[in-house]
């Protein structure tokens, strides 16, 4: 037998450039932007050439946001800090004050990028990441525009990352996406979601397309069920303002959702490259069957906690969060039944699940295969085989696992399920990270593969917006209808268990 030599070389570190971000006094920044670059450096990803711009609206000098990073990345590192080496990031970093929506902000940023390409020799190159509020991802792209700051000429690349929420519904989607790329064209725009920076979520099309164990039996013929849960403990915390201008569908379900069951669901692409691997994610999203209004209120379940205890402490009620209006109807749980109508999936069911204050923090898909002929047993005291479950976790561990049946040691013919995981951290020793260090590298060398092309956003609305539409005119009449540290409504068992199947994630 013939074992490929496998190269366990790092990757080469990014070109020259800057990063320029926008709402650098934000949590985002502090808490996971800054930490991914010293990660990336930390590895030798980011260039010698390097430098950061953070532009924000608070009056402060270089050496005084120099200070405030070195505080916060000293408490929210992913893993110890070397001095030496933060030293090195912290002689790059550089500040500029000013309004997002004021023009000579952005002719100031231009000298200011031009010093820093004298003095570090970035190269022309240059990364801006809208870390603000979306009412701002347009007009910063415009102002961008008009002061010439993304113009690629003589060799240089210009990019802008977005994050999310890109839109709020199908209509201001293609609002924006009008908006942005009026000014800049595809292959600038990178619309960030840091899930898809897990080591697991990228494994999973390893998985699927490189091992001929699992490629042939992954379509309806094998599979049963898809479950993809995202479950998180906490509450809305001091976010009750955005929160309840958002809910959990908008939340959670076109980005994050959509994006795990696209990867579980696409159909291999051409080659490993972004188009051919977006266009496969596209057409998943355009084949899932459009609800009706009877099909979301048959298919789709909302929730909102109400107070109770989750890891042994009491948790009020979302209604008494700050910023929350003490009526509100926003919904802090949903959970749906999908259908793709294609040819690999018909007839097979995708189950989708997010919530707050549910009992355990936990991201994963998990798919049932469909169970083995029973006649071999039936003379045995064997009552029911043990589901075959394949889970790909991802987090807050990230691993795979494979549930299947086993016999018992014994005379009598007695079964038991038992699980084989692999885990990332146990195999490759993998350091912790935020999710963002890949997603920033590949922005920087140009690599699009794990970031969602417009068709791919605007996709992921139009299965959202019906519902969106059918809860506008149906407004709850129960809530809040789930206690904090519960698993969600019981409508949301009711919705799978009337297929007769049960929701993998329920201790």
């Amino acid at each position: 037998m013939v074992f490929c030599n496998i190269d366990m070389s790092p990757p080469s570190p990014a070109g020259p450039c800057a990063v320029v971000i926008f709402g650098a006094s934000g949590d985002l920044t502090k808490r996971l932007l800054f930490p991914s670059l010293y990660n990336l450096a930390r590895n030798k990803l980011l260039p010698e050439d390097f430098a950061i711009v953070g532009v924000a609206r608070s009056e402060k000098s270089d050496d005084a946001f120099r200070s405030e990073m070195n505080e916060n990345i000293h408490q929210f590192a992913t893993a110890g800090v070397d001095e030496e080496l933060w030293h090195w990031l912290e002689g790059r970093l550089y500040y500029l004050s000013g309004n997002f929506d004021d023009p000579a902000t952005y002719s100031q940023l231009q000298q200011k990028l031009a010093d820093i390409e004298d003095k570090h020799g970035t190269g022309g190159n240059v990364l801006f990441y809208l870390a603000t509020a979306e009412d701002y991802f347009a007009k910063i792209v415009s102002l961008l525009g008009e002061a010439g700051l993304v113009r690629e000429e003589a060799g240089h690349w210009r990019r802008v990352i977005v994050e999310k929420p890109f839109g709020h519904d199908l209509e201001s989607a293609r609002t924006l996406n009008r908006e942005i790329l009026s000014v800049l064209s595809e292959s600038q725009t990178y619309r960030i979601d840091h899930y898809l920076g897990k080591e697991t979520v990228q494994n999973i099309l390893v998985f699927r397309f490189a091992n001929g164990l699992f490629e042939p039996i992954w379509n309806r013929n094998y599979i049963d069920h898809v479950q993809i849960t995202v479950a998180e403990t906490v509450g809305v915390e001091q976010r009750g303002g955005f929160y309840d201008h958002t809910g959990a569908l908008r939340d959670m379900v076109p980005n994050h959702l959509f994006q795990l069951l696209a990867l579980t669901a696409m159909e291999p692409p051409t080659a490993f490259n972004a188009d051919p691997v977006r266009t496969e994610k596209a057409k998943v999203l355009e084949a899932v069957e459009p609800l009706s209004e009877q099909d979301v209120l048959h298919q789709v379940v909302r929730g909102q906690y109400g107070e109770g205890t989750v890891a042994g402490k009491p948790v009020a009620a979302y209604r008494a969060s700050p910023k929350v209006a003490p009526d509100s109807n926003t919904e802090t749980f949903v959970a749906m039944k999908l259908a793709i109508d294609n040819w690999r999936w018909a007839g097979v069911p995708f189950y989708l699940r997010t919530g707050k204050t549910l009992p355990k923090r936990a991201t994963e898909v998990a798919i049932q295969f469909k169970q083995a002929p029973f006649a071999l047993f039936r003379d045995t005291p064997v009552e029911c085989l043990t589901p075959n479950f394949l889970v790909v976790k991802i987090q807050p561990e990230e691993q795979i696992s494979l549930q299947f049946s086993a016999k018992v040691p014994g005379p009598a013919v007695r079964m038991n399920g038992v699980q084989m995981d692999f885990s990332y951290k146990d195999f490759f020793g993998a350091a912790p990270g935020t999710g963002y260090e890949t997603l920033i590298y590949d922005c920087m060398i140009g690599d699009a593969i794990l970031f969602q092309r417009a068709d791919n956003a605007e996709a992921g609305w139009k299965v959202v917006d019906p519902i969106l539409k059918t809860w506008a005119s149906h407004p709850p009449a129960d809530f809040p209808n789930y206690a904090a540290g519960s698993w969600g409504p019981r409508p949301a068992n009711a919705l799978i268990e009337r297929d007769l199947r049960y929701w993998h994630l329920y201790d």
